[in-house]
């Protein structure tokens, strides 16, 4: 009977750790909902995540995740390969057989935005990722530890934010080389500094609380206040922050790309496409590369903007 009771009991638990965790999603959920600007920011951005994940069969093909054999378009996403040529299409305007043109090699501009927007949208949050890593560590634990600890990690940071953030892209690029990880890294390293100081106030604030005096009169050690009581409760300025950053982050990409340091070609970019058509542009002709490239980077961007302005006005709302 008693093993009945606690099996009961286990099964009750396990039930309402499930309903609660629901709960909390949902909760999010609904500060999406209930904020007409971040609903529109976020649907500019999922336009470009939709396109991004089929524009072929790769997402379901396991060649596609050893890079071995063909994948086969979606017709009405992206009909054709990034990389194949049309002879005779060069610098063609839109029409029905290429949506948004082509470039000087006679390749499909459409399905170069589609496969470019794999490249934006995966780089520009794992490098945000790498920031917050970073900068959440050194700011939570300047932040609570204080003294010495906070003077030599916020002078170290000062001068690191003493240098131009693009300026670090270059250089670490340039010393690196262009690849994918180190267009990560560059972002990562240029974004760490901010999310540090951010971190930091918030530890500040948050560390008064009763709730941590209460786990620092239990003896909790200072890595599991940090982690358990600190950044959960710093979590809603930090997401919205981080989605302010891989806006920032996209259009760092595209910068790169721009000026040369971003993916090694053949490969989409979307920085890349806007310096190639710049002298079309420039000349009266063809504008279309340029127009294309800067519409899909401002349109990422803005929608992550509206999005972390929507989801910040809504927080606020209810503190």
């Amino acid at each position: 009977m008693a093993d009945a009771e606690s099996t009961l009991g286990e099964g009750v638990t396990v039930l309402s750790s499930r309903l609660s965790r629901w709960a909390k999603i949902k909760e999010g959920l609904s500060l999406v909902t209930r904020s007409k600007t971040a609903l529109v920011g976020l649907s500019m951005v999922l336009f470009w995540v939709i396109i991004a994940m089929f524009a072929d069969n790769c997402i379901v093909s396991p060649a596609c995740w050893t890079n071995q054999g063909e994948f086969e378009g979606t017709p009405w996403l992206a009909r054709y390969s990034p990389f194949e040529q049309f002879s005779g299409d060069n610098l063609q305007g839109p029409s029905q057989k290429h949506w948004l043109g082509t470039d000087r090699l006679g390749r499909d501009l459409w399905a170069r935005l589609a496969y470019g927007g794999r490249t934006i949208l995966t780089l520009s949050p794992l490098s945000v990722l790498l920031s917050l890593l970073v900068g959440s560590t050194l700011g939570s634990i300047a932040g609570y530890k204080g003294g010495m600890t906070d003077e030599v990690i916020m002078r170290l940071l000062d001068a690191w934010m003493a240098f131009p953030t693009m300026l670090i892209y270059l250089v670490i690029i340039a010393a690196l080389g262009a690849s994918a990880f180190n267009v990560v890294l560059a972002l990562g390293v240029g974004g760490t500094p901010a999310i540090a100081r951010m971190v930091r106030g918030l530890t500040l604030d948050i560390k008064t609380r009763d709730y941590v005096r209460a786990a620092q009169t239990r003896g909790e050690s200072a890595s599991y206040i940090i982690l358990v009581e600190i950044l959960p409760n710093a979590r809603g300025p930090i997401l919205v922050d981080a989605m302010l950053r891989v806006g920032y982050a996209a259009f760092g990409i595209g910068a790169l790309g721009f000026l040369g340091l971003g993916l090694p070609p053949p490969r989409p970019d979307w920085g890349t496409m806007v310096a190639q058509g710049r002298n079309f542009l420039l000349a009266g002709y063809h504008p279309w590369m340029a127009i294309w490239g800067c519409l899909a980077v401002a349109m990422v961007v803005v929608g992550l903007n509206l999005a972390a302005d929507g989801i910040n006005q809504e927080l606020n709302r209810y503190q």
